[in-house]
């Protein structure tokens, strides 16, 4: 037993020394992960900090070669494979410079034969490992558990792949989001791919199908990846009220832009997280609503996403019970949502209630804010429509 505590107590050790890796994620190319790193290495730099890139693809885009000026970058390798002069990072070189932080792009990379490993995320490995943080990107489909769903999802074999428990050893993740329309416009205007690639792109990978399919698997990754590092946090550092915010979306919802935005003034006066959290019905899947629904549920989960919300998407029948069972999960103190329509008179004579109604009496020790949908909010972004605050038995 003493030996197991020792050795521990060592991982403790080297963990602490470990430099912090950070994840651009993204669903697709072109999304701007890239472009954000490098944003992100040009703050750093005017904060003091040593910052050198490692490796940018810039793929030929003007702007984000530009990103680039003023950063150090540290020359690339270049080794002979097959008569042909191929370009890696230089690992070793960047290990004997020793920089505070390491750009890096493309984490599912294959480096070419004969370079010191097979894989680009095993050379950021070697630099966490020497206590350099580092700082890349990764598009979703490149996880390694996602393969097959790639493939039957979007009909792409990905040939690049990284295991999963890279990705849940970051010590940050980043959604790089885009809604569809606007990554597909990227494409047309020629920054993304050439203007020869663009027509094969657009009826392939980059069909709108394709992109909703993998935005939500990015969508669901980030969610995972959040649950488990909640999970694997000490219970005494979660606090003791429940005290996060949740607003809860639906596929035709008249105003979720108004519960967004509330939502998100209310978690910034709170000074806490916030969710959206959005329950797909059987009946709303991407095969079964038509093309302006599914342009809608986009356009509020990009807003939700720009606005600072952590996107959370689920499948199932009963949307009340995976509203609060969500709650409890992730400690929510206020519940937003938008106060539905009326019933059907037949249907109150047969004792059926709205999903608010529902929630209200079921949301024991939660307050749950109703917003009316047809009114603007005022003032501070509300209109409350009797915001129920169940005392826990």
């Amino acid at each position: 037993m003493s030996e197991e505590k020792a050795l521990s107590f060592l991982q403790l050790i080297r963990r602490s020394q470990r430099g912090k890796l950070k994840v651009y994620l993204g669903y697709g190319p072109g999304v701007g992960k890239t472009y954000q790193m490098l944003l992100e290495g040009q703050r750093l730099k005017q904060e003091g900090v040593d910052v050198v890139v490692g490796l940018v693809e810039t793929h030929g885009r003007a702007e984000t070669a530009k990103l680039i000026e003023g950063l150090e970058v540290v020359p690339r390798k270049q080794i002979l494979y097959r008569g042909i002069l191929l370009e890696e990072m230089d690992l070793d070189a960047m290990l004997a410079l020793h920089p505070e932080v390491a750009l890096v792009d493309e984490l599912a990379h294959t480096n070419v034969p004969g370079s010191e490993n097979a894989k680009r995320y095993q050379d950021v490995q070697d630099l966490l490992a020497a206590g350099i943080h580092v700082i890349t990107t990764l598009n979703i489909q490149h996880l390694e558990s996602l393969y097959d769903t790639v493939e039957q999802l979007v009909g792409v074999k990905v040939h690049e792949r990284l295991p999963d428990s890279i990705l849940a050893e970051a010590d940050e993740i980043v959604n790089v989001d885009l809604a569809p329309e606007d990554l597909q416009q990227r494409l047309r205007e020629g920054k993304i791919y050439t203007r020869e690639r663009v027509s094969t792109a657009l009826d392939n990978f980059f069909k709108r199908t394709n992109l909703n399919e993998l935005r939500e698997l990015a969508f669901r990754e980030l969610a995972s990846q959040i649950d488990l590092k909640r999970r694997s946090t000490p219970e005494e550092e979660h606090g003791t009220a429940p005290d996060q915010v949740m607003v809860c979306l639906s596929s035709r919802g008249p105003n979720s832009a108004g519960l967004l935005r509330y939502g998100s003034r209310l978690a910034g006066r709170l000074n806490r997280n916030w969710y959206a959290v959005y329950v797909q019905r059987p009946s709303e899947s991407p095969t079964a609503i038509d093309a302006s629904t599914q342009r809608y549920l986009g356009e509020t989960l990009t807003l939700a996403n720009t606005l600072g919300a952590i996107v959370f998407t689920y499948k199932g029948e009963d949307i009340v019970d995976t509203i609060l069972h969500f709650a409890r999960e992730y400690r929510v103190g206020h519940i937003v949502i938008g106060r539905p329509g009326p019933l059907p008179w037949w249907r109150r004579l047969l004792g059926r209630k709205t999903v608010v109604e529902q929630l209200i009496l079921k949301a024991h020790g939660l307050t749950v804010v109703v917003m009316d949908p047809k009114a603007e909010p005022k003032g501070t972004g509300i209109n409350r429509q009797r915001p129920a605050i169940n005392e826990a038995a």
